[in-house]
Parts: C-alpha cells; sequence; structure tokens
C-alpha cells in the first residue's frame, strides 16, 4: 500500500511534499496553437528582420526565430507576449547576421589591401580548363606534379594517400587530359 508523502516513516526525515505539476497543454493543441502564433507573426517578424539584417536574409531569419519558438512552445507560449519573445529572438539573429557581414567585409578589405598573390598559371590553349574538368584528386595531382614539380612521394604526402594511389591518380589524368587534348585538335 502506497504511503501519503508527508508520513513519517520510523524516524527518518519526512519526505518532501508533493508539488503538483505545471498544467500541461496537449501536444495536439499547442501545435495547433503554434500554427495559428506563427501564421499571425511571420509577417511582422520578417518585416523587424528585414528593418535590421536586410531583405537578403530576413526570412531565414525570420523562420529561425519562429523554429526556436517552436522547439521552447510549453514554455514560449504561457508568456504573456510570445510574439515579444520571437522578435527578440529574430532581432538577436539580425544583428549577429549583421556583425558577421560587417567582420567579413572589414576582413576582404584588409586582404584586398595586401600584396597581389601570385599570378595563376597561364592557360596555355584551354589546358588548365581541361585539367578543371577532371575529378579532383586527378586536377590536384596535375597541378602538383606539373606547377610545383612534386615528386610521386611528396605527391602523395599532399593528397595524403598512399604513393601507388597518387601515382594511379596522376596517370588517370593524364590519360584523361590526353584523349581531351586529341579531342580538342579533332575538332
Amino acid at each position: 500500500m502506497a504511503r501519503p508523502a508527508n508520513e513519517d516513516h520510523g524516524g527518518s526525515a519526512p519526505l518532501a511534499p508533493v508539488v503538483p505539476l505545471a498544467p500541461t497543454v496537449p501536444a495536439d493543441v499547442a501545435d495547433v496553437d503554434f500554427e495559428r502564433f506563427y501564421r499571425r507573426e511571420l509577417t511582422a517578424i520578417v518585416a523587424v528582420a528585414t528593418a535590421v539584417a536586410g531583405h537578403e536574409h530576413a526570412e531565414e531569419i525570420a523562420q529561425e526565430a519562429l523554429l526556436r519558438a517552436h522547439r521552447e512552445w510549453a514554455r514560449i507560449q504561457r508568456y504573456d507576449k510570445p510574439g515579444a519573445w520571437v522578435r527578440r529572438v529574430a532581432i538577436n539573429l539580425a544583428t549577429s547576421q549583421r556583425r558577421r557581414r560587417a567582420s567579413e567585409a572589414r576582413a576582404l578589405a584588409r586582404v584586398a589591401h595586401r600584396r597581389s598573390l601570385p599570378a595563376p598559371p597561364p592557360e596555355v590553349d584551354g589546358f588548365w580548363a581541361l585539367v578543371r574538368e577532371l575529378p579532383p584528386r586527378q586536377a590536384a595531382a596535375i597541378a602538383l606534379h606539373y606547377l610545383e614539380d612534386l615528386s610521386i612521394a611528396d605527391l602523395a604526402a599532399v593528397l595524403d594517400c598512399a604513393e601507388g594511389t597518387a601515382k594511379a591518380h596522376l596517370h588517370k589524368g593524364r590519360q584523361a587530359l590526353a584523349r581531351r587534348l586529341a579531342t580538342e585538335e579533332d575538332r
């Protein structure tokens, strides 16, 4: 037989009082409530995000803010103004987005003022365009071998593969290039 929660159990400390749990909303009712909330608030939240972050990212920011509200809907729906909470989240996301874009712009400006990088390899009758059409590992093997004059061992180290695999990438790349160059000459 179950004992009452506050009954003394032979000299041991009494158990903590039973605290009733907060009433919960059935999941299907909560989903309907959130769906109504979503439809009612989406346009306004997109407008706020547009004002803070610009049109380009506004809808994505609004969706993310509403997704966060949905995840916490059991708690958020009990707020006096759940829309205010979502707007605050959207503003925070928009502000972060602006900061990130500004930081990226500053980084790009710093890089632009630096010394220019060495010129890429010259296009020799479209050769490097053909190399770019190869599978990535073959293209890398060709570029590293011919531009940097890497040995098979060094090529394998850079590609992080066995020497036999590096040799195979280089060989297959050469074969593919030979076929493509022959096709180009036939035109």
